[in-house]
C-alpha cells in the first residue's frame, strides 16, 4: 500500500508540474517579437534527472539575445547552441526572447518576462548585457545568471565610480579572444598571404583582443617567413550588416588586401559578400563559418557552446559555478580556429598543432606578449617587427 501511495503521489505531482508548465507563458506580446522555442521535444524524459531541484522544468532555460538572433552563425548562435544542448540532453526545451530593441529597458523587460514564465537559468551574450545583469542578479536572487563575453559592471568610465561583481547565482564566461586571432592571423600569413585586413564590430575587449591578437599572429609567421605584411585596420561601429560595410570591404580588397578578419557579428555577413564579389578571402569569427560561403578561409573561435553548456549543466548537476569569472582561452580549450583545414594549401595541421602547443606553453612570452588593452589602448600605436598597422577612420 506504501508503494501504491508514492506512486500515485508522484504521478499527481507529475500532472502538477505539466499543468503549470501549459499555463506559463512562452511569447512575448501579440505586436511585438516572439519567444522562440524550438519545434519538437523529445518525447521521453531522460533515464537520469539533474540533483538539483529534482528535475530540469520545460520553462527553465532561457536565453536573452544581444544585437541579433540565435542563428546569427556568431555568438548569440554559439551560446544557444550550449544551452540548447543541455536541454536536449535532460529532455526539455530551451527558450529564448528577442528583445525589441538595444537598451537597458528592453533587456530588462527581457529577463522580466523570463522570469515570469519560469526560468530558472538565463543565459545573456554579450557585454551590453554587463549592467542588466549586475541589477537582475541581485533582484533575482533565486535566478541563476550566465553571462558570456563580459562581467556584470555598471560601465561606468572612471575608475573610482566602476562597479564589477559577479554575484553567487551569477557566472561569467570570458575568453581569450587574442589566442584565436593570433592562430587566425598566423595561419594566413603562413599560407602565404602578406595584404590582410581587420574589421571589427565595436572597439569592446572582445573585439580589441581578436584583432590585437590577429596582428601579433601575423607578426609571428612573418617573422618565421622572412616577409613583411601590411595590415589596414577598422572599427564599424556596428555589429549588424550594412551595404556600405559591403562598400568598404570591397575597397579594401580592390586595393589589394588579400584577406579580411571581420570580428564584427552580423556585419561580418556584409565583409563575406564582399568576399565573394571580389574572389578574396575572409576570416570568420566566434564559430566556425566555413558553411556560410566558399570565401571563408577560417575563423578565430571560441568555445561558446561547450562553455555555455558546461556552466549550465553546473546548475543542476555537480557543484555550481557561481561567483566565477571564467577566462577561458587554449589551455581550457575555449580559444582555436577551425579545425577544417581544407581551404589551405600551404599551412597546415601540423603547423597549427605547434603554434597552439607554443601558446600553451607561452614558449618565448608567446602568449603573454601579445598586446592588451592594458598595454595600449589605441591600434595605430601597436609595434611589430614585421607587420605595418594602417588604421583606417
Amino acid at each position: 500500500m506504501k508503494k501504491l501511495w508514492t506512486l500515485l503521489l508522484t504521478l499527481l505531482v507529475a500532472f502538477a508540474l505539466v499543468a503549470c508548465a501549459a499555463d506559463t507563458p512562452t511569447e512575448t506580446p501579440d505586436d511585438e517579437t516572439p519567444v522562440e522555442t524550438p519545434d519538437e521535444t523529445p518525447d521521453e524524459t531522460p533515464d537520469e534527472t539533474p540533483d538539483a531541484d529534482g528535475t530540469v522544468g520545460e520553462n527553465d532555460l532561457y536565453l536573452i539575445t544581444d544585437v541579433g538572433t540565435i542563428d546569427d552563425k556568431s555568438f548569440n548562435q554559439g551560446s544557444w547552441e550550449g544551452l540548447e544542448m543541455y536541454a536536449d540532453e535532460v529532455g526539455v526545451k530551451a527558450n529564448y526572447i528577442q528583445p525589441l530593441d538595444q537598451s537597458d529597458a528592453d533587456y530588462t523587460t527581457a529577463i522580466s518576462q523570463a522570469v515570469d514564465a519560469g526560468a530558472k537559468i538565463i543565459v545573456t551574450p554579450g557585454f551590453l548585457f554587463a549592467n542588466v545583469v549586475l541589477e537582475a542578479q541581485d533582484q533575482y536572487p533565486d535566478v541563476k545568471f550566465v553571462i558570456v563575453d563580459s562581467t556584470p559592471n555598471n560601465g561606468a568610465p572612471e575608475p573610482e565610480n566602476y562597479v564589477e561583481k559577479t554575484g553567487d547565482n551569477t557566472v561569467s564566461i570570458l575568453y581569450k579572444e587574442e589566442q584565436s586571432g593570433f592562430l587566425a592571423g598566423y595561419a594566413a600569413v603562413k599560407e602565404g598571404y602578406t595584404s590582410l585586413g581587420f574589421m571589427g564590430g565595436m572597439a569592446v575587449p572582445a573585439v580589441v583582443r581578436f584583432g590585437y591578437g590577429f596582428a601579433a599572429g601575423a607578426d609571428y609567421a612573418a617573422q618565421e617567413l622572412d616577409v613583411d605584411v601590411t595590415m589596414k585596420y577598422t572599427y564599424l561601429n556596428s555589429f549588424n550588416p550594412d551595404p556600405q560595410f559591403q562598400t568598404q570591404a570591397g575597397s579594401w580588397y580592390n586595393e589589394g588586401v588579400e584577406v579580411i578578419h571581420a570580428a564584427a557579428g552580423g556585419a561580418g555577413n556584409s565583409v563575406m559578400a564582399a568576399a565573394e564579389t571580389a574572389d578574396k578571402w575572409m576570416i570568420g569569427v566566434d564559430v566556425d563559418q566555413k558553411d556560410e560561403s566558399p570565401r571563408v578561409l577560417t575563423s578565430a573561435m571560441k568555445n561558446l557552446r561547450g562553455s555555455v553548456y558546461e556552466a549550465v549543466k553546473s546548475a543542476y548537476e555537480g557543484e555550481w559555478l557561481g561567483g566565477q569569472v571564467l577566462n577561458l582561452g587554449v589551455t581550457e580549450e575555449g580559444t582555436q580556429i577551425s579545425d577544417d583545414f581544407s581551404r589551405f594549401e600551404n599551412f597546415t595541421q601540423e603547423d597549427y598543432d605547434q603554434v597552439y602547443q607554443d601558446l600553451i606553453d607561452d614558449k618565448d612570452g608567446l602568449a603573454s606578449g601579445i598586446p592588451t588593452l592594458e598595454t595600449t589602448d589605441d591600434p595605430s600605436t601597436l609595434e611589430f617587427e614585421r607587420v605595418t598597422i594602417e588604421v583606417v577612420e
